[in-house]
């Protein structure tokens, strides 16, 4: 079964078997891990969390679902990655989807390309469970969602302010949430929001978002992206938000070089296709086999797994993607 974003909300407490969410809007991937973690603690659900970096892990996963533990009657274990089961996966996969109808096995996966979504695992998860696309590729299904954040707060906005938010944030779903949380603490008297207060509240607060940096990125204006940075950590912006859109435009760029014909497949904006091969042009693909490594090291250093400074590798990556060194080797 294929569900959207609001129709998973709806059943994500009670989700069993297997689901999928891929996609790459950041929103709509916490709110309903959010969900679904509420459930779990309410119910006292077990949850385990397994991050995927070879196929082998997989079997570490299957073994996990069929073996509770003495103090547990349910368990939903969390998958993160972008390695799919191999054959021998796939067979356990089926086997779990069979017989075990209490546990939930909940995939989280980056955007995927069509290839993907017609492979073997992806068919067999939507004719025996669910799979959930994290997009919002039109600007009624971003109202649709951003109309349920607002009741969430308690408030409504009037055609024009929907317009003005819309047009204000282009396809950053995160960022209008953000106004809408701003909006509201700024005028909490206010259970309908016109453009007045938007505008009066936003457009000094809004100066920069992460999609301005993505901008200057692909402009290869190392000074404009390291000042949108430092604007964006000031403000209080997470380092796990700028590393996913620093993430975001390094595999669009990697991807666009293996195809180059296939850029609105690969989710580039129409608008956006010129900046892409622009910027493809100024960079050496030589850099593109450490880009892999380099996120993998700001993760760990945001996650505090490691004793690097985030801030510092955040620079590294931002001067890579603008075909410049920070520091010599």
């Amino acid at each position: 079964m294929k569900l959207d974003y609001l129709q998973a909300l709806k059943r994500a407490a009670e989700a069993r078997g297997a689901w999928i969410l891929h996609g790459q809007e950041p929103l709509l991937e916490q709110n309903l891990l959010d969900v679904f973690r509420k459930s779990w603690q309410q119910q006292e659900i077990e949850r385990q969390r397994y991050d995927i970096s070879s196929v082998n892990d997989w079997k570490t996963v299957f073994n996990a679902l069929n073996s509770l533990s003495l103090f547990s009657q349910q368990l939903a274990i969390e998958v993160h990655g972008n390695i799919k089961p191999d054959a021998n996966g796939l067979k356990q996969l089926k086997s779990y989807l069979q017989h075990n109808e209490s546990n939930l096995l909940l995939i989280i996966l980056p955007k995927q390309d069509s290839s993907s979504l017609k492979s073997a695992f992806f068919q067999t998860v939507e004719a025996n469970g669910v799979v959930v696309p994290l997009t919002a590729a039109y600007p009624q299904d971003r109202q649709r969602i951003l109309t349920v954040e607002a009741e969430k707060l308690g408030i409504q906005l009037d055609r024009d302010a929907w317009a003005w938010l819309m047009q204000h944030h282009e396809h950053n779903l995160l960022a209008a949430k953000n106004s809408l949380m701003r909006v509201n603490d700024t005028f909490p008297d206010h259970s309908l929001i016109q453009i007045e207060q938007l505008y009066a509240c936003l457009q000094d607060q809004s100066r920069y978002t992460t999609y301005d940096l993505s901008d200057a990125l692909l402009e290869g204006n190392l000074a404009q992206s390291i000042k949108i940075f430092q604007y964006l950590v000031a403000s209080g912006e997470p380092h796990s938000l700028i590393l996913w859109t620093l993430s975001k435009e390094m595999r669009l760029l990697m991807q666009l070089f293996e195809q180059p014909q296939n850029a609105l497949q690969l989710g580039i904006w129409k608008t956006k296709v010129a900046h892409y091969q622009q910027a493809l042009r100024r960079l050496n693909p030589q850099q593109f086999l450490s880009w892999p490594t380099m996120l993998l090291h700001i993760d760990a250093a945001i996650k505090g797994m490691s004793k690097e400074n985030p801030e510092h590798l955040i620079q590294q990556g931002i001067a890579e993607l603008c075909g410049k060194t920070l520091f010599s080797h």
